[in-house]
């Protein structure tokens, strides 16, 4: 079970429009249901949080991404935006805040 890659602006923006957000210091996640039995993932990181960061979230997180995925519920359309406060934390402290919202969401089990 491993999520797609949620990769046209047309898909983000339908998400942004009619999903749901919640936020913590570092990510905003949005979800939205899509009847697709599986998630499709999109992650938003601005130029601002820099270059480094940057690479950092999208070779080695989407990879500790999906080694919490077998957590998630499926059948979303889930955006996650970095923000700028990001490029102050530590990987293991943005996992926490991904399984936070998560929570939230009511989108994460503890199994």
């Amino acid at each position: 079970k491993f999520s797609e890659s949620l990769k046209k602006n047309k898909d983000f923006q339908i998400v942004y429009r009619t999903g749901n957000s919640l936020a913590n210091r570092s990510l905003v996640m949005y979800k939205k249901e899509n009847g697709l039995g599986k998630n499709r993932l999109g992650i938003s990181v601005s130029k601002k949080v820099g270059n480094s960061v940057v690479d950092t979230i999208l070779q080695d997180g989407k990879r500790k991404l999906a080694a919490q995925e077998e957590h998630f519920k499926c059948g979303y359309d889930i955006v996650i935006v970095v923000r700028v406060s990001a490029k102050e934390i530590t990987y293991a402290d943005m996992e926490s805040a991904l399984i936070h919202l998560g929570k939230l969401h009511d989108i994460y089990n503890i199994s």
